[in-house]
């Protein structure tokens, strides 16, 4: 969802956060890119610079119904040629599909129907994947969002194993009167931030909003935001890693330094001017307040690739993904995706659409394809191979 006011009317689950406005651009990537890994060339990468735009910190818009137009092209039937995986030699040894910004309310059913979709089509594509990353903005933060959740993950075909991350609209309660209306005016509406971070971990079964978790012998690290506006207003939508997450974070690291696997790290919030739609407006220069601790510390591992939404901007943008110091990748969004206008400002790109990724991990690469879930095909320019380190 997008946490920042636009010109425009935003939709049910689009108020942006705070995108980057910083100085340099990253590499753009062709459709077909070799990232490098760990110490490897870039292949079809070409450095780009544009204009740099910022803006006030605003409240988030009221939610409205989706708006935009649909796009043009129909989505095949269920189980069409668009299930069939792009080829690549061997089989891969760890599977996983990476979906955020699923914006679930308990009254709109357009976000209940892309999130069936979605879990359908990826049990499609495999059914024995490893496990399912949602990667932020489950819901509006509210009892009876998570209670829709629930059921909707219920009632869809899915990896028994679910890794949840918190997004900024896991904190959206306190933007609600106590009748469950709208009430911006009123805020923080009697809710704490520490009550919306409960409610996430009582959904989830977790006792903190950032944690690890080894698959096949693979490294997860999941990092979350501990504060919203009732600690800082100046926090707007951008997450807060307190030090002891960091200190954690650095010393978690610590058991990857002797290895070339792969560590894949989430936030919701991506860095500053990194990814698609971190060089446009909205409220502050970073997304995440400690943006330069965090990239320092994850620049010391190159097998570092690092996943985050927030943005909702399309997957078949150059900058999708990038390579500085390590790997960062755009989850776009389910619930909807957002694009350049060609004017430097950005635009919804239609109702319908509804993108996320699908990750093959195999000894010696990682494979990141891109998903069209609307279309039920993959995205040609967003197919990406992270090559892998190999032991000297």
């Amino acid at each position: 969802m997008r946490d920042t006011l636009q010109s425009a009317v935003l939709s049910i689950t689009l108020i942006s956060g705070a995108l980057a406005t910083a100085a340099a651009a990253p590499f753009a990537m062709g459709s077909e890119l070799m990232a490098t890994g760990m110490g490897q060339s870039i292949s079809q990468a070409s450095t780009a610079s544009g204009p740099l735009l910022s803006g006030e910190v605003v409240l988030p818009a009221q939610p409205t119904v989706l708006s935009g137009s649909a796009p043009q092209t129909k989505p095949p039937l269920d189980g069409g040629a668009g299930s069939v995986l792009p080829q690549t030699e061997g089989s891969p040894v760890l599977t996983f599909p990476v979906i955020s910004d699923i914006h679930v309310q308990s009254w709109e059913n357009t976000s209940h129907e892309k999130l069936v979709r979605v879990l359908n089509d990826l049990n499609e594509i495999n059914p024995s994947a490893d496990t399912l990353v949602i990667n932020g903005d489950l819901t509006e933060g509210r009892p009876e969002d998570y209670a829709k959740l629930k059921e909707l993950m219920q009632s869809a075909p899915h990896p028994e194993s679910v890794l949840y991350n918190i997004g900024n609209h896991e904190f959206y309660k306190a933007w609600y009167s106590s009748r469950a209306r709208w009430n911006p005016d009123g805020f923080p509406n009697g809710e704490t931030d520490q009550e919306s971070i409960s409610r996430f971990l009582a959904f989830f079964g977790k006792n903190k909003v950032y944690y690890e978790k080894a698959i096949k012998g693979y490294h997860f690290i999941f990092l979350g935001s501990e504060q919203y506006r009732q600690s800082d207003p100046a926090h707007a939508e951008d997450a807060y890693l307190s030090p002891e997450q960091l200190e954690w974070l650095k010393q978690t690291l610590k058991k990857d330094a002797r290895s070339n696997k792969p560590v894949f790290v989430f936030l919701h919030q991506p860095l500053p001017a990194t990814v698609a739609g971190t060089h446009f407006c909205c409220t502050n220069s970073r997304a995440v307040i400690q943006h330069e601790e965090l990239k320092a510390i994850l620049s010391q591992y190159p097998q570092v690739i690092y996943f985050s939404g927030h943005s909702h901007w399309e997957l078949n943008q150059p900058d999708t993904l990038v390579r500085d110091g390590f790997t960062m990748v755009n989850t776009a969004s389910v619930s909807e995706t957002w694009t350049s206008d060609g004017k430097g400002a950005e635009k919804l790109k239609g109702k319908k659409e509804s993108e996320g990724l699908y990750v093959e991990v195999y000894p010696d690469r990682v494979r990141i394809k891109g998903r069209d879930f609307y279309r039920k095909q993959w995205i040609p320019e967003a197919q990406f191979t992270v090559p892998v380190a190999q032991k000297k």
